[in-house]
């Protein structure tokens, strides 16, 4: 005795085609190798509105509230709208359940949360949709992971930078996030290691720099990210906090040109730049490990920057980077 399998999307397609022919449900189903009621339960009441795309999206949406029971995202399609569109945006589960509630604060429909966003991806059927929504998360995991605890290096073998400032001599108003006006700084490398862009991201606001790179090498590096910090106001350029790589070897020169005072980590010590290994783990969500920034344009970057600053985080009560950059500067 066979088992019932559901129609496959190559399967609804002949469907349509074969209505499209004027063939009859019985001579479709036999083509198919499937029983006439299949076929004939898949037209419904209105063969002559058959459509494959519609008949393989209502299908999904039919699994997913099977598996969960009746889930908000399923049954609405403005809600099912609005979460899709910013997951296209590479905006998390979280952010989207917190900021839908400033975009329809009176409408009690457009509820979600970040749970049940993620419970709805993960329990859709194999297929280009389930796919399109994991790429679309941060980490793009095929199955939800436990997390797990980091290991960092244990040894360092780059070399000293002459007269740096270690992080234990910054201002106590760095550390507790008090002034604006404090940054991070580091490098994002690209395949085979023979390209970079600059990352720069201030603390209190979270707002990101991306900075094009023609090089490495502490000269470009320092005139690169120089060009940009002197285009910020004066009040928001107090302090630049960065590790240990060879690129900031120009840091002296780097704060006679723009009063930026620098400060270098500790070795094998991320935890110490925090703010900025994360927003660099979120730029990898654009630009793969692998990617060769020789190819790619200082315009696709600064989308990608444009992009960041306008995702709402959870540190700052899920307002925008460019929502408290901007506030602080009125």
């Amino acid at each position: 005795m066979r088992t019932y399998q559901r129609l496959t999307s190559a399967e609804r397609e002949e469907i349509s085609i074969g209505l499209g022919r004027g063939e009859s449900a019985a001579n479709i189903a036999r083509r198919l190798g499937r029983a006439t009621s299949t076929v004939t339960r898949e037209l419904g009441c209105e063969p002559g509105k058959y459509r494959a795309w519609l008949a393989i999206q209502h299908s999904v949406t039919t699994v997913a509230s099977r598996r969960l029971g009746k889930t908000k995202i399923a049954e609405s399609l403005k809600l099912r709208t609005y979460v899709f569109a910013k997951l296209r945006d590479r905006w998390s589960p979280e952010q989207i359940a917190r900021r839908i509630v400033e975009a329809y604060p009176h409408d009690m429909t457009m509820r979600i949360s970040d749970e049940s966003i993620y419970r709805y991806i993960y329990v859709l059927p194999r297929g280009e949709l389930k796919r399109t929504l994991i790429k679309a998360l941060r980490h793009e995991h095929k199955y939800r992971r436990k997390k797990k605890n980091r290991v960092s290096k244990s040894e360092e073998t780059r070399g000293k930078i002459a007269d740096m400032l270690s992080i234990e001599e910054r201002p106590k108003e760095v550390a507790d996030r008090i002034v604006p006006g404090h940054w991070e700084g580091d490098l994002i490398v690209g395949k085979h290691n023979q390209s970079a862009v600059g990352t720069l991201v201030e603390r209190t606001t979270r707002y990101t720099i991306i900075v094009p790179l023609d090089g490495r090498d502490a000269e470009t590096v320092r005139k690169t990210f120089a060009k940009e910090v002197r285009a910020l106001p004066k009040e928001m350029a107090k302090t630049l906090t960065y590790d240990q790589g060879k690129e900031m070897n120009d840091h002296k020169r780097f704060t006679l040109v723009t009063g930026m005072q620098v400060y270098f980590a500790h070795p094998a010590s991320p935890w110490e730049r925090g703010t900025n290994e994360n927003t660099n783990g979120l730029i990898r969500q654009y630009f793969p490990k692998g990617t060769d920034f020789r190819t790619v344009s200082t315009r696709e970057i600064k989308v990608v920057q444009r992009s960041l600053n306008g995702r709402p985080r959870k540190t700052l009560n899920f307002k925008t980077p460019n929502e408290a950059f901007h506030s602080l500067l009125r």
